[in-house]
Order: structure tokens, then C-alpha cells, then sequence
């Protein structure tokens, strides 16, 4: 559907994108995530074509190709109603169709039908977004970017948002969820990627991301003083490596094909032999949060649970 190779672009003497890479297959949830002011809007306006790139290449799965874009915080004409407002961007977008069946179609889909006699500038912000991806839709195009579309927004706006992202997904969809907001990412993405530094620090299936960074097969533990759990625990074979998190707790990992139920077994019943009473034992499971920050920060890597002993 999409695959971007070594794409740069830079405002003057500031470099925004330094060989950017990614790839969205059809049918992709793809949340592109990012700090604000890494370059995800850059990116995806060079994508639309609404700025040119410096170098690098731009391939779509066949040469004619609609695109449907929600920018962040659509610029909508408030004088107008929903209708005229859709009615508008069908002409503007010269589509074949029966403007007003469409019209009708992408605010149905939004939700937004039983509205669309009000004036624009009578509608809240998350209305405003609904109309936006209305307008995004309308068209039906083969790939849809969405960028910041819940920025801003209360829960319940964003919960409306996010449902209608899921439905669009359940029809078979393409789309790219440009956000910073990673509850949101993992609530409906089958697809990762994280832009940091002008590069895509990581890329890949959001399962798999999960199990790469060392979700499975690790118990970590709270130590309540300075005692050297590493050592305390040194004994137990089935131990691969460790990994003192920020903050002073230590992960253990299994070794592979070892079942975390019972590294944590060893782990409790060696302590309670030795007499070490820690303030926590627990299974790691990491956020995508804590994934993500870890690899923006630099402490993850692909090699983040393959590596050796690190305490």
C-alpha cells in the first residue's frame, strides 16, 4: 500500500526527516507514534503532497491512488452546515458520484447525520473532528490519515472518535493513526511504527513488539533495601539475565522455553529460604507507554531482551 524509503526533508538549516523508512500493508491500523514536534506531520504531508520532500522515495501499490487526510485541527467553514459543508468538499474533490447520497453516506458513518442541519460553528470540537473524517471518507479512499484526531478532545469525544476508527477498520480500511496518544494506538492499531531523531526507531506488529521488548517469560522484583538480589538469586539455573529497571527494581528473564509460572515460583521460594522479604514480586508486562519511551530514550533496542546479563 505504502512503503516510504530514506525520506529527508528539512525547513532551512533545521532536518526534520534523516532516511525515514516505513511501510503500511493494505488493511494495516498503523499507529505512528511520536513526540510532538518530531516530524509526524512532516511526514505526512509530504505523503499528501502538500509539501515536496527533499530526497527519497514515495511507492504506492498502484499508480492511482486516493488518499483521504484529516489535518490536525481541520480548519472548517463555520457559516456553513454539515451538509453544505460535505456537499462542498464532493464538488471540490470533482466526485463522480451522487454528491448529496455521499453526503449523506460519510455523516452517517460519522455520526453526525442528525446534526447536519446545525451551522458548523455551533459544533464541538469532537463534532468537528467527525465531520473532518466525514469529509476525509468521502472520496473512499484507498488509504486514510488521520493525524492527532482525538488531540484535545474530552474521553467521551475521543471514545466516539476511536469507535468510528473501528468500525472503519472492521470494513476492510487502511489507515494511519498520526498521534501521540498511545492509549489510543493500542486499543485498535495491528501496527507500530515510532518516529524518533528523524528516524523510525521501530516498526513492526504491535504483538510482536510486546514479546521483543521482554513482556513474557520475566518476573521482576521490588527489592526493600540495597541487598543484591542478583546475587541472592544467582543460584537459580533457569535464569537467562537481568535487568535493573529505572527506579531500582530487577527484572529476571527465563531462559527460552522456560514457563514465567515457574521462574517466579524459584524466585519466591529462594527468597523465602534465604529470608529475603522484597516489597514486590510481579510478571513484567510493559505498556506500550513504557516500551515507547524506553525506545525514544534510548534504553530499548530490538536487542532488548537478547542481550546478556546486564546488572
Amino acid at each position: 500500500m505504502l512503503d516510504i524509503k530514506n525520506l529527508e526533508k528539512s525547513y532551512g538549516s533545521y532536518t526534520v526527516l534523516r532516511g525515514l523508512n516505513m511501510n503500511v500493508s493494505k488493511g494495516d491500523i498503523y499507529g505512528f507514534l511520536g513526540t510532538n514536534g518530531c516530524g509526524k506531520t512532516t511526514t505526512m504531508n509530504v505523503i499528501c503532497n502538500i509539501i515536496p520532500k527533499d530526497t527519497g522515495e514515495i511507492a504506492f501499490g498502484k499508480e492511482d491512488i486516493k488518499i483521504g487526510y484529516l489535518p490536525e485541527a481541520p480548519a472548517l467553514y463555520g457559516y456553513m452546515n454539515g451538509f453544505e459543508y460535505l456537499d462542498f468538499i464532493g464538488a471540490c474533490a470533482e466526485y463522480e458520484g451522487d454528491i448529496k447520497k455521499r453526503t449523506a453516506e460519510v455523516l452517517q458513518i460519522t455520526g453526525m447525520y442528525n446534526d447536519a442541519n446545525r451551522r458548523i460553528k455551533t459544533y464541538s470540537r469532537g463534532m468537528n473532528q467527525r465531520v473532518g473524517i466525514a469529509a476525509a471518507l468521502f472520496s473512499d479512499p484507498d488509504l486514510l490519515i488521520l493525524d492527532e484526531p482525538t488531540s484535545a478532545l474530552d474521553p467521551e469525544g475521543r471514545a466516539e472518535i476511536m469507535d468510528i476508527i473501528i468500525r472503519l477498520a472492521a470494513s476492510g480500511s487502511t489507515i494511519i493513526l498520526c498521534t501521540h496518544i498511545l492509549s489510543d494506538v493500542e486499543r485498535v492499531a495491528n501496527k507500530i511504527g515510532i518516529l524518533s531523531g528523524g528516524v523510525m526507531a521501530y516498526e513492526g506488529a504491535l504483538a510482536e513488539m510486546k514479546r521483543t521488548f521482554g513482556t513474557e517469560n520475566a518476573v521482576t522484583v521490588r527489592p526493600q533495601n540495597a541487598s543484591d538480589l542478583s546475587e541472592v538469586l544467582s543460584g537459580i539455573d533457569i535464569i537467562e539475565k537481568n535487568l535493573v529497571e529505572p527506579g531500582g527494581d530487577i527484572t529476571f528473564f527465563a531462559k527460552e522455553g522456560v514457563p514465567e509460572a515457574e521462574l517466579f515460583y524459584k524466585i519466591v521460594t529462594t527468597l523465602a529460604e534465604k529470608q529475603v522479604v522484597p516489597e514486590g514480586v510481579w510478571f513484567r508486562r510493559l505498556s506500550l507507554e513504557q516500551i515507547y519511551l524506553g525506545i525514544t530514550s534510548g534504553t530499548h533496542s530490538p536487542n532488548f531482551n537478547k542481550g546478556v546479563n546486564v546488572a
